[in-house]
């Protein structure tokens, strides 16, 4: 290397550390020039500004995750293109006077700074404090919890389920509501963030609208894009604030790479070779901002994101991926009567793979609730008064095929306790799922809650014109509202409760929360009745 290349190369590298350390750090590096920057970095911004969170709890831990980013919206993030060591500590009480567990983790530059740390060895079915130090600075403290032990008694749990939340449609009010819930967990069923430009006007069925708040840049496709849609959510404190509550189970659904996408296509035509491309660092940039375990880590455009979580012997919530193995949407995803490719033979909405692993999950479960936590309706509802049925061809009624499958499954086997959680609509639903829901019979196989938005669909109204022919045409639908907000389910032995919260508005602040409804189901009994 010549002596100009070498001197170059410094010179960068110490530009690098300046921006993402400060003078004090890199002062007398002369000698060991990158010695100070590992053992005790010092930070010209806070470097946890995008918060913390916890997420895939086990009876003996929980995966706890961070990522240092002094200036989130920088290409750099205000880092260095250096690995950085980042301690952490989990205590038995929220003053950190009984810690559990420590250790350091590494922020490597490869994967944005971000640090996810499986934490072993803890007590199962309890609470725990966790948080992270680098160099002189701490993060906030959160909240996580162990499961039971395997196959134990457990008489209730406690839980919240959220996502669709467009940073641009309205604030994040929800997410502050649900950090006060106390709940032992959160399935985020996806749309954690929105890929689209950030646009002065947008347009809805009542004419143009300024966004509440804006995006930064234009459509996200490099892995700097997505890094900085991501930033720009994290910083959210209502947000941090229910990450920080408790741990989360996520899944993506479509806007975390390209709305509607489907294996390798996307809705634009791009050749699958390319939309690959944005697949992989979509899906890179996703795991770097989840609290995930290392089997989630990205090969590719590829990413392991079906599993299962079990909670003694009272639920096995299984946490599905819909878009990674399904096929092409039927009828160019246009809704129209009795679209022939919605019964497509060789339709595949979970992938063969996948289904085969949730078919056995479901047969062989010793929990008295199973719960498949995933991202589009079940429900096949008949979404106009035109002759023939016209489904949502993005939801399971656009790929009538495997629905049955799925369905006849749990009929042949007769799996009792199905309840099926679902976002993507941007409204709350509840109802009863058949084979045929045009034709259902006297006994439902499973039930579906659905729940609307954080803020996606702007303030909203108690229940859209169109909804009230959906409602009275569709005997299997029970309770449809479109107001934004979340669900609370208690599950207990004796049957599983789901509230409706929801917030007036999310346009401006100061949303109020209330419950809108409440539902459930008796262990034993698929009918939905008013709790």
């Amino acid at each position: 290397m010549s002596d100009e290349l070498r001197t170059g190369r410094l010179a960068l590298s110490r530009r690098a550390m300046l921006r993402g350390f400060g003078a004090a750090a890199v002062a007398g590096m002369a000698y060991r020039p990158w010695a100070a920057a590992w053992a005790d970095p010092i930070f010209r911004n806070y470097p946890f500004q995008l918060g913390i969170a916890a997420g895939d709890p086990a009876p003996d831990g929980f995966v706890i995750w961070t990522r240092l980013a002094p200036e989130p919206l920088a290409l750099d993030h205000g880092m260095p293109a250096l690995a950085v060591p980042v301690a952490w500590e989990v205590a038995e009480d929220e003053g950190f006077r009984t810690i559990a567990a420590k250790g350091t983790g590494m922020a490597r530059p490869e994967l944005g700074h971000a640090v996810h740390v499986e934490v072993a060895g803890l007590k199962p079915g309890r609470p725990y404090w966790y948080r992270f130090i680098a160099g002189r600075e701490r993060s906030a403290a959160g909240r996580a919890v162990t499961t039971p032990a395997l196959g134990a008694r457990l008489d209730k749990l406690r839980f919240a389920v959220a996502g669709c939340q467009h940073y641009e449609q309205g604030l994040f009010t929800a997410h502050r509501h649900l950090s006060r819930e106390e709940i032992d967990f959160v399935f985020c069923y996806g749309d954690y963030i929105y890929e689209g430009r950030g646009d002065r006007l947008r347009q809805t069925r009542d004419g143009p609208v300024e966004p509440v708040r804006r995006h930064e840049g234009g459509e996200i496709y490099s892995i700097i894009d997505y890094r900085r849609r991501y930033a720009q959510y994290k910083m959210d404190p209502d947000l941090q604030a229910a990450h920080a509550a408790a741990p989360w189970m996520v899944v993506y659904d479509d806007h975390e790479i390209d709305n509607n996408w489907a294996d390798e296509l996307d809705q634009d035509g791009t050749p699958p070779a390319i939309f690959k491309l944005r697949r992989q660092m979509a899906l890179q940039a996703y795991y770097e901002h989840m609290p995930l375990r290392a089997a989630s880590l990205p090969v590719g455009a590829s990413m392991q994101l079906y599993r299962q979580i079990r909670f003694g012997d009272l639920i096995d919530v299984n946490l599905l991926d819909t878009r990674q193995y399904r096929s092409d949407q039927p009828c160019g995803d246009r809704w129209t009567p009795d679209c022939p490719g919605a019964s497509r033979a060789d339709a595949q909405m979970l992938g063969a793979q996948q289904e085969a692993w949730l078919v056995d999950r479901l047969g062989t479960s010793k929990a008295l609730w199973k719960t498949l936590a995933q991202q589009v309706m079940v429900m096949d509802l008949d979404r106009n008064p035109e002759p023939g049925a016209t489904y949502n061809l993005d939801s399971w009624g656009g790929y009538r095929t495997p629905r049955a499958r799925l369905l006849r499954g749990i009929e042949d086997r007769r799996i009792e306790n199905v309840v099926v959680l679902t976002g993507d609509e941007h409204q709350n639903y509840a109802g009863e799922l058949h084979l045929d829901g045009r034709a259902p019979k006297p006994r439902a196989l499973a039930t579906e809650f659905v729940a609307t938005s954080i803020t996606s669909g702007g303030d909203g109204v108690d229940q859209r014109p169109e909804m009230a022919w959906i409602l009275g045409n569709n005997g299997q639908l029970k309770f449809n509202n479109s107001q934004r907000g979340y669900l609370i389910c208690d599950v207990s032995r004796e049957r599983w409760q789901t509230d409706f919260r929801v917030i007036d508005k999310v346009s401006a602040p100061g949303g109020t929360v209330s419950t809108r409804m409440k539902l459930a189901v008796a262990a034993g009994d698929p009918k939905l009745v008013a709790a």
